[in-house]
């Protein structure tokens, strides 16, 4: 299964981790340098949820990020999953 969030769409970034080396200014040195960049991915923070939805009196089991399981706390979980076009 893919990694992507079944509410917001959120799905795996590529980016790089900046590599510094070198004496700081203060201890004597010339500064720290940008020595190389090594490529990276940040993953979305996902998690499987059975959510209950009462209107339909069963659970849904989605796939979703932390920030939208906060989103459907707050909006309700009909609204939510029928916004996102899971029901």
């Amino acid at each position: 299964m893919a990694r992507v969030c079944s509410i917001t769409g959120a799905r795996p970034k590529r980016g790089r981790r900046i590599i510094h080396q070198g004496l700081a200014k203060k201890d004597g040195g010339i500064g720290l340098n940008h020595v190389k960049e090594v490529k990276r991915t940040f993953s979305p923070n996902l998690v499987t949820k059975r959510i209950w939805v009462p209107e339909l009196s069963r659970f849904v089991k989605v796939k979703l990020t932390a920030k939208a399981l906060k989103t459907v706390n707050k909006n309700g979980a009909y609204a939510t999953l029928k916004k996102a076009g899971l029901i």
